[in-house]
């Protein structure tokens, strides 16, 4: 046990006369009160917009969010909720509809898209409350305070985490938030922002973190390796336990975040995830970064980090710390493009604009705050027609396993499956076999075998195997998206029996649909 923290909205006329009776105004569409555009990994895979576009109402309870997302036309209806007051468990009940699926003394945002919460005014405060959310795409949250959420004594909300996702989420913006707590496990608590179970393209910006045991996670056990993708900047953790964040597989970047006061244990990269870590300001702390508590090892890249009375532990079978003296071990290729402010200027820029009730500011990359100018949606009353040549549905390759035979010096099996284009696998030769696996039988019928940048028409003639049985499940010639018979299998995989030049794999994407 490690010790605690020292403090450490049939449904639309329902709806509206619901609305009356919970605190929700309804107004026609107007300019979204949210501020600015996502950053990070949220602007990857399509990006994050929330409820641009949509609706905007006002609530002061719980119950009336809740009544807001019941009463939208459908479960992915934009909507902006614009949150003023105190939100807890005795104004926040269960609403039902068509396009919602909610729940008593937690902020359910459960199987749906295309949602915005902000606070407003006064400001907002979600006290003793959780943010759920599960089985959702395209949210953002912005301007809201979370307090002291348990998962122990009374009352309980959402396990305990302030902000917790899990089940298939993709692309939440997360942003001047304040989370908190007021200690750690012993006292009731748990994680501030934990993301698991297939959660993915998530952004944390601009938000405090203070006061618990644990920061966030970013996968529940070193087995659970479906989450990544996630950008963590221009937040300040203070008097935080550990986990600032816990990462387990996937990729993470974390820059210009203000660490105050880590007292056992800081960013936790294990179980293969991959941290690149940059301009930092780490003051006051203990083990700010490395792999904790497992002999499951993670890696990171490192560069204009400042560590200010920062201490480190000795080196263990279960404990190996980046410091004294912290060096990169692996290389992570960024995406998406970013300004990166100087580390010695992180202390006073963080302070300045992270968390809630603080204008909204950002830094312009030069140290010094701004007011981003306020979102006007652009409505589109269409949804765009499916690419019929791509894939559905989640890559099943993210958080798998794979093997294959001889591999050209310098790759790696694991690369064919990072979400990351710019690494790769090579046969040791002209020809050879790449495999995914999982635990137990998985039901693939698609896959998309991507080539890397300049070795694009290089493989020929293929095999897709069964890797359970070797039965040939459909053979051809050239990379990209080859359709399967769905089968229920462990193992697949793809055999280049010819190639023009030195094949190159950067991802072998797996799909059910």
């Amino acid at each position: 046990m490690r010790r605690p923290v020292a403090l450490r909205l049939n449904a639309a006329l329902a709806t509206m006369a619901l609305a009356a009776a919970t605190g929700v105004v309804m107004s026609m569409p107007e300019a979204s009160a949210a501020t600015g555009t996502a950053t990070g990994y949220a602007t990857q895979n399509g990006g994050t917009t929330g409820g641009a576009g949509g609706q905007t109402v006002r609530a002061t309870t719980g119950t009336a969010i809740h009544a807001a997302l019941c009463g939208r036309a459908s479960s992915s209806t934009p909507i902006t909720i614009e949150v003023e007051g105190t939100i807890n468990h005795g104004n926040t009940a269960k609403v039902s509809g068509n396009s919602c699926n909610t729940a008593d003394g937690v902020i359910e945002l459960k199987q749906i898209s295309n949602v915005t919460i902000v606070g407003v005014g006064g400001g907002a405060v979600f006290d003793q409350l959780g943010i759920h959310i599960r089985e959702a795409s395209n949210i953002i949250i912005q301007n809201v305070t979370v307090r002291n959420v348990k998962k122990s004594g009374s009352p309980t909300s959402n396990g305990g985490d302030a902000i917790g996702m899990e089940s298939d989420v993709r692309n939440v913006w997360v942003d001047h938030a304040t989370l908190e707590a007021s200690g750690g496990e012993s006292e009731g608590f748990d994680g501030l922002f934990d993301m698991k179970d297939n959660t993915q393209y998530v952004t944390l910006s601009y938000s405090i973190l203070r006061n618990s045991g644990r920061g966030g996670l970013v996968g529940s056990s070193e087995t659970e390796l479906s989450n990544g993708f996630i950008t963590y900047h221009h937040n300040l953790y203070e008097n935080i336990d550990s986990r600032t964040p816990l990462l387990r597989g996937g990729i993470a970047h974390i820059y210009n975040n203000y660490y105050v006061k880590l007292n056992e244990s800081g960013i936790n990269s294990r179980a293969g995830a991959r941290a690149k870590v940059d301009n930092n300001y780490f003051k006051d702390s203990k083990d700010v970064l490395g792999t904790f508590y497992t002999a499951a090892v993670g890696y990171w890249q490192v560069s204009g980090n400042t560590f200010d009375n920062v201490t480190w532990s000795t080196p263990g079978s279960e404990n190996n710390p980046a410091g004294p003296n912290p060096q990169s071990n692996t290389t992570v290729s960024i995406p998406y493009s970013y300004n990166l402010d100087a580390a010695s200027c992180v202390p006073d820029i963080v302070t300045r604009t992270a968390g809630a009730n603080k204008g909204l500011q950002v830094s312009n990359g030069n140290c010094s705050p701004q007011t981003p100018t306020p979102t006007t949606p652009t409505p589109d009353p269409t949804t765009p027609t499916p690419d019929p040549t791509q894939p559905s549905g989640t890559n099943l390759s993210i958080g798998a396993g794979s093997d294959g035979s001889g591999k050209a010096g310098g790759t790696s099996f694991g690369n064919v499956r990072d979400g990351d284009m710019s690494t790769y696998w090579s046969p040791a030769g002209s020809t050879g076999s790449i495999s995914i696996k999982w635990a137990s039988a998985t039901a693939v019928s698609r896959i998309n075998i991507r080539e890397a940048s300049g070795s694009e028409g290089s493989i020929g003639s293929w095999r897709v195997v069964n890797g359970d049985t070797g039965a040939v499940l459909t053979s051809g010639s050239g990379a990209g998206v080859i359709a399967v018979p769905r089968t229920s299998l462990s193992k697949i995989t793809f055999e280049i029996t010819g190639s023009t030049g030195t094949p190159k794999i950067a991802e072998y994407e797996t799909y059910a649909g």
